[in-house]
């Protein structure tokens, strides 16, 4: 049976809501699940509940915290872009410190944490394996493969930085991220002293896995995605 909570976590930058889930007995580790653009919304809390659900002790932070911590509509993409230019790359490694933070407090090592990310939160997932050596890391189609964001330099550039094994999924048919820049990624990384991957779903849009999003949600891909994602946390982060 999962256990589920909100906590408030403290960052520099004010109290952060978390949305925690817990299985019972003993967790093979933690997961610090990273947000789509779309805020902290019931969708990323069923992935909170899905990991724990996996035997895994998930905290899933608003990253949209300095912003009041808003949960936005799908469709509101104007909305979605002003709270991405309010993300910083100093204002989300305090955040992914915190999360992690919190997790060591229930016993869980950095060894034993993996970073699982959506959309935005795919992009941000990247940048956490690169700020210390955790389990394991997993990108859902995240951008700013070639072209930085949030501050930070594109992907690609980072990928020589990269502490954590990575595992990436990406669409084809993702308008937003090309075939042509995953691959480059894929070159970027195949080379590290860390473990990498990167999985293409030739019918799969961005969005993919999110089943609250009709239009965009692949079944097959979302299942052969999660089940990898399970595997790649098993194989690298559990105790």
């Amino acid at each position: 049976m999962t256990t589920t909570s909100t906590l408030t976590l403290p960052t520099d930058d004010g109290p952060m809501p978390t949305y925690q889930a817990k299985p019972d007995g003993v967790a093979k580790g933690g997961v610090v699940v990273v947000q789509e653009a779309f805020g902290l919304n019931d969708h990323i809390e069923d992935v909170a509940r899905r990991f724990a659900d996996a035997g895994w002790h998930a905290v899933a932070p608003a990253f949209f915290h300095r912003q009041g911590s808003p949960v936005v509509a799908y469709d509101d993409i104007p909305a979605v872009m002003g709270l991405i230019g309010g993300l910083s790359a100093e204002g989300l490694a305090v955040d992914l410190t915190a999360a992690v933070d919190q997790l060591g407090s229930a016993g869980i090592v950095p060894r034993n944490v993996g970073v699982v990310g959506f959309c935005m939160g795919g992009t941000v997932t990247f940048y956490a394996g690169t700020l210390q050596p955790l389990g394991a890391a997993v990108t859902f189609y995240g951008g700013g493969l070639v072209a930085g964001r949030f501050g930070l330099p594109p992907i690609g550039e980072l990928a020589p930085r990269l502490k954590t094994p990575w595992l990436g999924l990406f669409g084809d048919r993702d308008s937003g991220i090309p075939v042509e820049e995953v691959e480059k990624l894929r070159s970027a990384t195949a080379h590290l002293d860390v473990a990498t991957e990167v999985v293409r779903y030739p019918d799969a849009e961005h969005g993919f896995h999110c089943n609250d999003r009709p239009a965009v949600y692949n079944p097959s891909a979302a299942a052969d995605a999660w089940g990898r994602t399970l595997a790649w946390l098993d194989r690298y982060a559990a105790r």
